[in-house]
């Protein structure tokens, strides 16, 4: 069930349940584009340990995409996720303990049992009810829908409404309301991540320097390609944080030698051509996606047996350390 401003929601020249009628009344209703606006009024929050040394000793959980972490207020200040273009950051908090789950979604098959992982460590009896908001994702104007966020949105939207959970939307900054465009007409995110002050459950643009971007990123980058050839992931957000004990516990993920022979003819390309072959949306993605996508590789040829990097098939742990970095156990 979706509420806002504390009423049930429907669209109002609808009669049906439809994902699209639904988006399209949440985009254009006043509240939500007020809210929207204010949001994208706030200053964006770069976090750099580097750069920061507050940031290094605060408690957050980074999560890349296809990714969720469910945290616990007391003992994690902030979580949160960035790189998102044709993707969908999406915030469920439980309005009574502060309970929050974060998830950088990528795709409509894993919403479904997506907000049913995010759901699992938030509801504390029958009558929980949640805040919502989705935010970060594919710049694009809403007339034009698009073949991967407006898909996306949708069925996120009609899931929700078709819960039993009660779903307060706070804020919908998606689409339409995250776009902007260049002399040339390339459209990009105005802002492409976000974080979420668990205390508080504000949730305040931002984006995250490598360094943050922890633990164990370039692991972390290849499951997202490799899930989909590992069908323990079919419909799934792949599981990274464990809320009970405050530690990073990557769950393997399985890769066959086809990455690795992708990854050495990749290679071979150009930037342009890497752009153009392995993003959705080549004019939006940042300055290190390139870079980043050569490490994935290089590391893949490295180690072309998955069994290397998960011994034993067991999950990768990592342990916070008192100064707020990782250690892996």
């Amino acid at each position: 069930m979706i509420f806002v401003d504390g009423l049930p929601f429907s669209p109002r020249y609808s009669s049906t349940s439809q994902g699209k009628d639904i988006l399209l009344a949440l985009l254009e209703n006043p509240i939500l584009v007020s809210a929207s606006n204010s949001f994208k009024a706030i200053p964006e929050r770069k976090f750099s340990v580097s750069e920061d040394s507050t940031l290094e000793r605060s408690k957050w959980v980074y999560i890349f995409q296809r990714e969720y972490a469910t945290v616990d207020p007391a003992v994690v200040e902030f979580v949160g996720t960035d790189e998102a273009t044709t993707c969908v950051g999406l915030v469920i908090r439980n309005r009574r303990n502060g309970m929050t789950s974060v998830a950088h979604m990528d795709s409509p098959k894993i919403v479904e049992m997506g907000l049913s992982q995010m759901l699992s460590q938030l509801v504390d009896g029958l009558d929980t009810e949640f805040d919502h908001a989705k935010a970060s994702t594919e710049s694009e104007a809403q007339a034009e829908f698009g073949d991967h966020s407006f898909p996306l949105c949708t069925k996120i939207v009609q899931t929700l409404w078709a819960r039993e959970e009660k779903f307060h939307i706070r804020t919908i900054c998606v689409l339409g309301h995250n776009t902007r465009r260049d002399s040339n007409g390339n459209a990009y995110p105005l802002f492409n991540g976000f974080v979420v002050e668990t205390t508080s459950g504000n949730i305040i643009p931002a984006s995250f320097h490598t360094s943050t971007r922890c633990p164990d990123e370039i692991v972390r980058r290849i499951r997202v390609s490799a899930s989909y050839e590992d069908t323990s992931w079919n419909g799934k957000l792949i599981e990274t944080y464990d809320t009970a004990t405050d530690q990073f516990q990557i769950a393997p993920c399985r890769w066959t030698h086809r990455q690795y022979y992708a990854a050495l003819s990749l290679l071979q390309y150009t930037d342009s051509e890497i752009l153009s072959v392995c993003s959705t949306s080549p004019t939006a993605e940042g300055s290190d996606f390139v870079d980043n996508l050569k490490r994935q590789w290089n590391y893949l040829i490295a180690h072309p047996y998955w069994t290397d990097t998960f011994p034993q098939k067991q999950p990768r742990v990592f342990k916070r350390t008192t100064d707020g970095r990782w250690r892996r156990c």
